[in-house]
């Protein structure tokens, strides 16, 4: 992911001007590199590497989310409905 995309996502999720690794930003910052690692397993579909590390990165986001519910309702309502999860 380039620089350019982690500020812009960094920008737009963080709370606060010097919050670089809250939750939200995380989340955001792992949808991404989920959207981009499943665009290149539909091309190299035996990469199995890639596979094992966006099932980790899917983990990660779903227990980030996971915390996020269970601290504020709302705060998590909102980040779904930012990044289009299904939930």
């Amino acid at each position: 992911m380039e620089k350019t995309k982690v500020k812009e996502i960094i920008g737009e999720f963080q709370l606060d001007p010097h919050d670089t690794g809250s939750s939200e930003v995380q989340v955001a910052l792992l949808t991404e590199r989920i959207r981009e690692l499943t665009g290149h397993l539909v091309e190299h579909k035996k990469d199995f590497a890639s596979r094992r590390g966006l099932l980790k990165m899917v983990g990660r986001r779903t227990s980030l989310l996971r915390y996020i519910r269970k601290n504020d309702e709302k705060r998590y309502q909102e980040i779904v409905a930012k990044l289009g999860l299904r939930r």
